[in-house]
């Protein structure tokens, strides 16, 4: 297959969304992605969707090869007869695309945004003649059933007619009843149908929406903040004590710049626990604070909400704000999540990527691996348990991964305080499981049972208990016992405070003597394995060979094909050495013990990596110029090498994994990002289904 038209029935049914799941499951095997919309309304100015795909997707297509035809253009053409004219220009622009790009993603215009001069079918017809696989999208926003299947049964007969190769039906938009009647009752055909239900949020404008409609300047907040989602735009402007009793979770606060006492209830009030979370406050009329009034509020530490001003006065600003249309923006991260978090839960990804017959690509980008991620988690979805859920990142991170349905995360701490840490941040962790483990049933048992491990080590009653009462020793535990199925730290600690509770608590495994590290090191077009970059200071020649073994089964877990490069300063039998018979010695016990796995060592960095080199120093070698695992002699190597090719070559590091461990503990950077963490907790995820 090498191309897939979706289009719908009606306008706002979802085609941007089935289009965003449908290139995320083409993402994670397809390398060189295009996406193309036969008619666009106005070619005047830039069509949201595929402003959205070229952004979101990162894909290298230049907007204007992007679209065939605006609307009036086409509708002219067809007037006249000149239907042929149409599908000819159509195909010569596909064709230039189908060229240059793997595969074609084609999303076609909604017919209700056709005048009768375009036959119902339009779409089909397109489709037809570009050769292209077919997806319906139908709107179930307020319609009853007998109506839903009605146009199921409809789309699948116009389509048959048409000769055109039918995939699949989606139904989005369903309430709660639909969605239920038509997921049990719904009798399955050969065209498989998924149903997806009514997303309120995504309907609702975003306070960055807000900001670029009204060409605010923002005071206070961060990026992230625009993120946020309002769910009233409400006119501040009387008694403080009646406005208390009139905030909603979600408000945003529309108020008179020179307001400042509303201004400071406004932040106090979503501070407390006690009051709903502010979306964002809106300061009118042109009206700046004065210099010492924005001090008191860029020294208040619990500022999470984003201020604006803008010159409009309050009513003014107020209709402006209700004229806005919500749509989907590449910024728009909670949106997204939510939105293929629901796309997810509503296909059979077996089914569906059976149906999406596409050539798997030996490339293997940063944005594929990361997708594959998703997928892969999935499948079956796992516990995993996260310490350090005071910190905002977590928090951020926790909520993208449950939005998107991957896993099932446990945030440890008192309940109370970090659902109204998230409050304050407009996050929604509701889905999440949190236990304080302070007051746990579970404390006194894990404190037992730690002190049963450790006492022959001089471990005593009490000292037992006060390690439980660390948010790592307790995780851990949580992870021995099944409790969790694995555990990430390290935001706010040391690799030192994960590491060593993992090593008193979880062991090695049964045939492992020691625990090391790997980076995914995502390069533009594949994905590398580096080890040991954080863990083991001077191996031996045998914790080396145990290291490279350990980073063949991780590297193989997740889809690289383990071709080992046991790296030194000379390759081959040129050079000598304490350092070169280490690693010689290592290559040999790898040898030894698996004889099936491809190494070579000794061997530099340029003639693992480089064909040419390769050719010339190590001409028979199976895996020199084309190794994927890359073992390091010592620590201060794998650390530096690491850095160097992350910072200069612009890779994408992910890690440090630990591995050798009897089940998934893993450690985040202090300085990690949010895109980190969900990466860290996906991959622990994935770990542990393999140690089902």
């Amino acid at each position: 297959m090498k191309n897939l038209y979706i289009a719908s029935l009606e306008p706002t049914a979802g085609a941007l969304i089935i289009s965003m799941g449908i290139m995320e499951l083409l993402k994670s095997r397809v390398h060189k992605l295009a996406f193309f919309r036969p008619i666009v309304k106005d070619i005047s100015s830039v069509d949201n969707d595929i402003d959205f795909m070229l952004k979101h997707f990162s894909l290298d297509q230049d907007l204007k090869d992007s679209y065939g035809f605006g609307l009036d253009e086409v509708e002219a053409l067809l007037s006249q007869g000149k239907e042929s004219e149409v599908i000819e220009r159509l195909l010569e622009q596909y064709h230039a695309l189908e060229e240059r790009y793997d595969f074609v993603l084609i999303q076609g215009l909604d017919y209700a945004s056709f005048s009768n001069t375009l036959s119902y079918n339009f779409n089909h017809i397109i489709a037809k003649n570009l050769q292209a696989p077919y997806i319906s999208l139908i709107n179930g926003k307020h319609k009853n059933y007998e109506q839903l299947i009605h146009e199921i049964d409809l789309e699948r007969s116009s389509l048959i007619h048409e000769h055109v190769e039918h995939i699949a039906i989606f139904v989005n938009r369903l309430d709660e009843n639909n969605h239920q009647c038509l997921s049990e009752k719904h009798c399955k055909t050969n065209v498989p149908t998924f149903f997806m239900a009514e997303i309120e949020e995504l309907d609702l404008v975003s306070v960055g929406e807000v900001k670029h409609a009204l060409q605010c300047q923002q005071l206070f907040g961060n990026k992230k903040d625009l993120d946020r989602i309002i769910r009233r735009a409400k006119i501040a402007a009387m008694n403080i004590e009646h406005l208390l009793e009139r905030l909603e979770d979600s408000d945003f606060i529309i108020v008179p710049g020179d307001r400042l006492d509303i201004i400071l209830t406004v932040l106090y009030a979503n501070y407390s626990k006690d009051f709903p979370s502010i979306a964002g406050i809106l300061l009118t009329g042109g009206f700046v604070p004065p210099e010492n009034f924005l001090k008191l509020i860029s020294g208040i530490d619990f500022l999470s909400i984003p201020i604006f001003t803008v010159e409009s006065d309050t009513y003014k600003s107020a209709v402006l704000i209700d004229d806005i249309s919500a749509s989907l923006h590449p910024q728009q991260s909670r949106k997204i999540a939510l939105a293929m978090g629901e796309f997810m839960k509503a296909i059979d990804i077996e089914v569906l990527q059976e149906r999406l017959r596409t050539a798997r690509s030996d490339i293997i980008t940063p944005a594929m691996f990361e997708y594959t991620l998703y997928q892969r988690a999935r499948e079956v979805r796992k516990r995993i348990v996260l310490p350090e859920s005071n910190d905002e990142r977590i928090l951020r991170a926790a909520e993208i991964l449950l939005r998107r349905d991957a896993v099932e995360l446990i945030l440890l701490g008192e309940r109370e305080s970090i659902l109204h840490h998230a409050n304050t941040l407009g996050l929604d962790i509701s889905n999440a499981t949190i236990i304080d483990s302070a007051t746990s049933p579970l404390m006194q048992q894990y404190a037992d049972d730690f002190y049963t491990m450790r006492r022959h080590k001089g471990l005593t009653k009490n000292i037992a208990r006060e390690a439980m009462t660390h948010g790592t020793y307790f995780a851990t535990m949580m992870v021995q016992n099944g409790d969790a199925d694995g555990m990430v730290s390290g935001a706010l600690h040391t690799t030192q405070d994960t590491v060593l509770p993992a090593l008193q608590i979880i062991k090695t495994a049964p045939e492992v003597s020691l625990v090391s590290s790997l980076f995914f090191m995502c390069m533009e077009t594949e994905v590398l394995v580096y080890a040991d970059c954080a863990i083991n200071q001077d191996p031996t020649a045998s914790q080396l060979a145990e290291i490279a073994i350990a980073s063949a089964l991780s590297a193989k877990t997740f889809g690289i094909e383990p071709r080992i490069a046991m790296l030194s300063y000379s390759t081959g039998s040129s050079g000598h050495g304490d350092h070169v018979d280490k690693v010689r010695e290592a290559t040999a016990i790898v040898k030894e013990r698996y004889p099936h796995i491809l190494i070579e060592g000794p061997i530099q960095y340029d003639a693992a990596i480089d064909p040419g080199v390769a050719h010339i120093k190590l001409p028979k070698s199976s895996v020199a110029g084309q190794a994927t695992v890359f073992i390091f002699p010592d620590l201060n190597t794998g650390n530096n090498t690491y850095k160097a090719v992350q910072r200069s070559a612009g890779a994408i590091a992910i890690g440090p994994i630990l591995q050798g461990l009897n089940k998934p503990i893993n450690d985040l950077s202090r300085g990690c990002e949010i895109a980190d963490i969900v990466n860290t907790v996906l991959i622990t995820a994935i770990q542990a289904q393999s140690e089902i």
